[in-house]
């Protein structure tokens, strides 16, 4: 598992020179930390994506241990549908993974587990 997720807003630019931090680092045989970062141009998309209710889901994965997209619906108190759509979009975005298990007697259940032990969001608007 990551050990820090980091969600933030940022420019192209900004984008470029971080990358030519990292590359030169690479080059003098530096060793760099393990990260994932998702960067967002305008804080209007960070928030739109991370809604209230996809907030909610991913905490609700890291406080439960192996939750199903049911599981989940009955927790947070919402359609199964709707949990399953913002799983998916956090899913492509990496922010989570999902797995089939086999579920006795009923097929096969999605489990739903954090990419990170942490989460970090930062937006400067």
């Amino acid at each position: 598992m990551i050990k820090k997720v980091k969600l933030e807003t940022g420019t192209v630019d900004e984008f470029f020179k971080r990358s030519k931090v990292r590359a030169e680092k690479l080059d003098r045989g530096e060793k760099l930390p393990a990260e994932f970062r998702i960067a967002f141009e305008d804080p209007a998309d960070l928030l739109r994506v991370l809604s209230a209710e996809r907030l909610r889901v991913l905490y609700a994965i890291r406080k439960k241990t192996k939750p199903t997209i049911s599981g989940l619906a009955i927790i947070l108190k919402r359609d199964r549908r709707a949990v399953s759509r913002d799983v998916k979009l956090l899913e492509g975005l990496g922010l989570l993974k999902t797995r089939s298990e086999a579920n006795p007697g009923h097929g096969a259940m999605t489990v739903v587990e954090p990419l990170a032990e942490k989460y970090h969001l930062e937006a400067t608007v």
